[in-house]
């Protein structure tokens, strides 16, 4: 399958999980610190629907800093109600603009990065298919703006549940979507389920 049908299927999977959620639920926090279930998806749609013009453009007005940048482009969706929210994920599904680049990894890791963040803290998992996160985590470590190369510097990342490793050094092991959240930022969140010498380092 190629990248592009596994992000399409990812976002329609994102859309699926927007359509099921109560006006609690899109209120309550996410992992992302600061940003409510609601926000994160107004920060995905926002990211994702930019055109490649738009995103160097964006990139070279905030000088390649991320934070300042994807803060610039909540507001516009973060007004949005929710069910609105929800049927832009699904109407974007195949990937264009930003989020097909690098092949469509773009979209395929912001959408399954930040369901994440807001299925584990609504208590609401899900196994993610191995085909994506081996994309993903391939992708992370060589994207220049997620920073997993920095994080992971000097250790060896090996998937418990899937045929997938990278890296030299003290060792971290895991599930894979636990190494892929922590490679992109979330340690703490998934601390108990990565194991090895080099667990403390990533932290």
């Amino acid at each position: 399958m190629s990248v592009r049908d596994l992000a399409y299927r990812e976002r329609s999977d994102f859309a699926d999980l927007l359509d099921g959620l109560s006006p609690a639920q899109w209120s309550a926090d996410s992992l992302c610190s600061g940003w409510s279930v609601r926000d994160v998806v107004a920060h995905t749609l926002a990211y994702l629907s930019q055109s490649r013009r738009g995103l160097l453009a964006a990139m070279i007005r905030h000088r390649g800093h991320v934070d300042p940048l994807n803060a610039a482009a909540l507001p516009t969706y973060a007004r949005l109600p929710p069910d609105q929210l929800a049927a832009l994920m699904r109407a974007g599904a195949d990937p264009a603009g930003a989020g097909a680049l690098y092949g469509c990894r773009v979209a395929l890791i912001e959408c399954l990065i930040h369901q994440q963040d807001i299925r584990r803290p609504l208590g609401l998992p899900r196994s993610v298919p191995g085909d994506r996160l081996r994309a993903a985590l391939r992708y992370a470590r060589a994207s220049p703006v997620i920073g997993a190369a920095r994080r992971t510097a000097g250790l060896r990342l090996i998937a418990t549940d899937l045929d997938w490793s990278a890296g030299r050094g003290p060792e971290v092991s895991g599930p894979a979507e636990a190494l892929l959240l922590a490679m992109t930022g979330r340690g703490g969140a998934v601390a108990d389920e990565l194991c090895g010498s080099g667990v403390n380092r990533l932290q």
